[in-house]
């Protein structure tokens, strides 16, 4: 009965998850007005409300204009759900299952809504990354970073680690994940002379470090630029034997401004994919994967 109330409650939570995708970017409160179809804007009927359910039930239709409704609904509802699940069996009813359901419901959130709108709003970030400092000083942190960085200062082993360590820990995971990216940002600008990462990935990563600790945002922007790069490369070449813009580019070679060729790859290698996204994939991956994948190095 655990697991089924831990994924009846996690798609709840994901109902007000896409509540906060479709309305935080558009800068419209989560609260009022209630639930609506996005097109013809007539209340949606509680009962044709329930989460996951009621999109089958409707058949992904609006029950009074009858145009589709964007299967994203049922979809984070359902990951939600499973995400909820997944955390109950890796860390059972503690108050670290807590703290990565909060971390876990942050990251859909941002990462969804970079993936539509191409935004990471501050109004997700800010209070994310005040919620990781705050839980530092309930749930530890396991990172030795601290720790080696109080043998450095003192030339001694630290006493054993409480709320002092846990609370560095998370400010430490706040700096670096966001000067990391704040570095590499500003090194691309010199570079390249122009923007290459908005300033709401820096502060996403300030928000994951704050969760994490250091080691687990270096890990977090390591798998996640990674990824990024991997997809990026690829989903590029895709669109260049795609044919992406190519009609532009023969026109652009009509007066005289290159080969299409050349033309239809500059076009393609400015195409933008969101880093924020990747970030978050990364950051479920150091939560759920890394711990697993530790366990089983050792044994």
């Amino acid at each position: 009965m655990i697991p089924l109330f831990f994924f009846l409650f996690g798609i709840c939570i994901g109902s007000f998850l896409n509540v906060c995708i479709t309305r935080i970017p558009e800068g419209i409160s989560v609260i009022s007005p209630g639930s609506r179809c996005p097109r013809c804007e007539m209340p949606i009927k509680p009962y044709d409300n329930i989460p996951v359910f009621g999109w089958l039930f409707l058949r992904g239709k609006c029950r009074n204009c009858g145009l589709p409704i964007s299967p994203m609904y049922p979809i984070i509802e359902f990951l939600t759900g499973a995400i909820f699940v997944l955390t109950y069996y890796e860390f059972g009813v503690t108050f670290l299952t807590l703290k990565w359901l909060i971390l876990s419901c942050l990251i859909i959130t941002l990462t969804v809504t970079d993936l539509r709108v191409r935004l990471l709003p501050d109004a997700v970030t800010f209070p994310g990354a005040t919620l990781g400092l705050l839980l530092s000083f309930l749930i530890t942190i396991y990172d030795p970073t601290a720790g080696t960085l109080y043998y450095c200062a003192f030339h001694r082993l630290p006493p054993y680690p409480g709320v002092v360590f846990n609370v560095l820990n998370s400010v430490l995971g706040l700096l670096l994940g966001s000067l990391l990216l704040w570095g590499a940002a500003a090194a691309y600008k010199l570079v390249r002379k122009r923007e290459g990462m908005g300033f709401g990935d820096v502060k996403m990563m300030a928000m994951v470090g704050a969760f994490l600790g250091p080691r687990g945002a270096f890990l977090t922007i390591l798998v996640g630029t990674l990824l990024g790069s991997i997809v990026g490369l690829s989903w590029i070449a895709l669109l260049y034997l795609y044919g992406w813009k190519r009609k532009l580019a023969e026109r652009a070679a009509r007066r005289g401004l290159g080969s299409v060729s050349n033309l239809r790859w500059a076009i393609v290698s400015q195409y933008q994919l969101p880093l924020g996204t990747f970030l978050g994939v990364g950051a479920m991956g150091v939560v759920y994967l890394v711990p697993s994948l530790l366990d089983l190095f050792l044994r």
